[in-house]
């Protein structure tokens, strides 16, 4: 059995060996992109959360955390950007452990804010992540949380402009800024009798080139499943006593 460590760093603080690293990760998995286009994207997020494997870096999320106002109501943005694990390490769930305790720490930087997840898809493997974080989310294949479209809308606008296509919901880059590799991309038989894949796939049939589905989720302990409420509220707890 593997023994993981993650690491919550804030990028400004990233070495440069980690940097590396990361855009080594990053190019072995997206192709249509660029070091220079990944170096860009990773410096206008707040933090990373580095995945360890004996010593080397297997794996990374990065996030931005920002504020916005909503219908005249103020909210706060987690913004999620790339995260890639190492094929040899898919399965493993201390990153999404630990991104989970950093949502929490979050929230408790302002407990009474309400607070999302503004998320772009390129994969499969990555929508299902909602599923396992979230009770519902827009867009869900069963529930129905058009009530959430008008933010998706207004953050996407906010931060694509007109390569945002908000009938369907789709961030579409006319050249793709980066996709993934058809070994990560293309789902297996087994993938696809799932239903939140064909969702996916329905949703965004462009993902080949690059386009993204717009993704919005509440970061509350009501919405969580049981095991990640529990991740969260402990960090939260521990974040507001501390």
């Amino acid at each position: 059995m593997r023994n993981y460590q993650s690491v919550v760093v804030s990028i400004k603080d990233l070495p440069i060996d980690i940097i590396f690293q990361m855009t080594k990760l990053y190019l072995e998995n997206y192709e249509g992109t660029t070091e220079a286009l990944f170096r860009c994207d990773l410096a206008a997020k707040d933090e990373a959360i580095a995945l360890y494997s004996g010593g080397e870096l297997v794996g990374f999320t990065t996030l931005r955390v920002y504020s916005a106002d909503h219908n005249g109501i103020s909210i706060r943005i987690v913004y999620s950007g790339d995260t890639i694990v190492a094929r040899q390490h898919w399965g493993q769930q201390e990153l999404a452990f630990a991104w989970i305790a950093r949502i929490g720490e979050i929230k408790a930087q302002a407990p009474d804010v309400p607070l999302y997840w503004f998320l772009l898809v390129k994969g499969h493997r990555t929508f299902k992540y909602l599923s396992v974080f979230g009770k519902s989310f827009h867009p869900h294949w069963q529930i129905d949380r058009s009530d959430l479209k008008p933010l998706a809308d207004q953050l996407a606008r906010a931060s694509f402009g007109h390569d945002y296509n908000p009938v369907s919901g789709i961030v579409e880059f006319s050249e793709s800024r980066g996709h993934l590799k058809p070994f990560i991309a293309e789902p297996a038989e087994e993938e696809l009798a799932k239903e939140a894949t064909r969702f996916f796939l329905r949703k965004n049939p462009g993902y080949r080139h690059g386009h993204e589905l717009v993704c919005l989720c509440e970061l509350e302990s009501v919405n969580m499943k049981p095991l990640t409420a529990r991740i969260f509220n402990r960090a939260l707890r521990s974040a507001v006593d501390a």
